[in-house]
């Protein structure tokens, strides 16, 4: 099976010149098809699919210039070489920055046909290479969107899953009676810790981006959570949160969130008399390369950084921090406790 070859239009007002082109450039095995003029070399090229354009600045009506002008006007405008007179490289660079491709000097001796045949033949290899890189990023692009869907779906479908194993938690809670009541707190813990993991993968797959988490978003979204389950009419828990614009890591936004959930649970369940109000404040800063949490309230305290409760919620807090290899300190203060974490982004 024999290639097509590649159909090459030369626009010259010199019929002379035309035909001996034309000659030259089909021994070397291109399909020429020729035009006397600006006006008409645009009207074969707007009618017919041409690998190339050749064109020669001075013809009567309308010159080179305007010539490539509406050429690179049409909907699907060819390569265009330009010819132009030994001493008129200004016209040559013109040219170039009107969009043709390169430009050939027109002499009167046979250079002319060897030098217009190199580079019709460089101007089609490059058009080649130039599709072949377009083919190739229109495919990176497309798999790029297919890959970005996928992990959508696959965000949706964990944010699925975790709320149901949640929901079946909270089931499994509600059966416990009132004499199991070490159990009953201990699935109600299991199920925040599911809920926070479940809202960074929501985040993702309802946001444009499937890498990044926005943190003020995640935040907002957990500790209106955590104050839903904490206040109550008769002991109000305040959860204050101040957060800058930061994008986190699907990673790091999991850990962070399974620390926000951890302390801000110890100071609404410890902090505070079971019988008045209280406020737990939430700050989280961007420091340039390193991220600062700040977890406050003022309570009552606790010695030495010594854990409540059953302890677990302290070593998955410790296990967090080595996750995201952060400094995590209980500053001190006068009243309630203070917890800064420290972090690199």
């Amino acid at each position: 099976m024999h290639e097509t070859p590649p159909a090459i239009l030369y626009i010259d007002d010199d019929e002379g010149l035309r035909r001996l082109t034309a000659r030259a450039l089909r021994r070397l095995g291109y399909r020429v098809e020729l035009a006397a003029g600006g006006a008409e070399g645009v009207a074969m090229a707007a009618a017919d699919r041409f690998d190339l354009v050749a064109v020669d600045h001075y013809m009567p009506g309308q010159d080179g210039l305007q010539t490539l002008s509406a050429l690179k006007k049409l909907d699907a405008p060819p390569p265009v070489i330009f010819v132009t007179g030994s001493d008129e490289s200004q016209l040559a660079v013109a040219a170039l920055k009107a969009g043709a491709i390169d430009y050939v000097v027109k002499t009167v001796n046979a250079d002319y046909f060897d030098l217009l045949g190199q580079a019709i033949a460089q101007a089609l290899a490059t058009v080649s290479l130039r599709r072949e890189k377009e083919a190739a990023e229109q495919q990176l692009r497309e798999s790029h969107a297919r890959l970005e869907m996928l992990l959508h779906e696959v965000n949706h479908r964990v944010a699925n899953s975790l709320q149901l194993v949640s929901a079946f938690v909270h089931m499994q809670a509600r059966q416990l009676d009132e004499a199991e009541s070490v159990a009953r707190a201990a699935l109600d813990d299991t199920q925040r810790r599911i809920a926070a993991i479940a809202q960074v993968h929501k985040r993702l797959y309802t946001s444009d981006s499937v890498e990044a988490v926005d943190m003020a978003d995640y935040l907002a979204s957990l500790v209106d959570e955590l104050g839903e389950t904490w206040s109550t009419p008769r002991a109000p828990r305040h959860i204050r949160l101040a957060c800058e614009p930061l994008r986190l890591a699907t990673d790091k936004a999991v850990a962070l969130g399974i620390i926000v959930t951890e302390l801000v649970t110890n100071a609404c369940k410890y902090a505070y008399p079971d019988d008045g109000p209280g406020e737990v404040r939430v700050a989280l800063s961007d420091a340039g390369e390193e991220f600062a949490l700040r977890v406050e309230d003022d309570g009552c305290g606790m010695a030495s950084g010594a854990a409540q409760g059953t302890g677990l919620g302290t070593r998955l807090i410790r296990a967090m921090a080595q996750t995201l290899k952060a400094r995590l300190d209980y500053a001190p203060t006068e009243r309630g406790v203070h917890v800064v974490l420290l972090a690199s982004q």
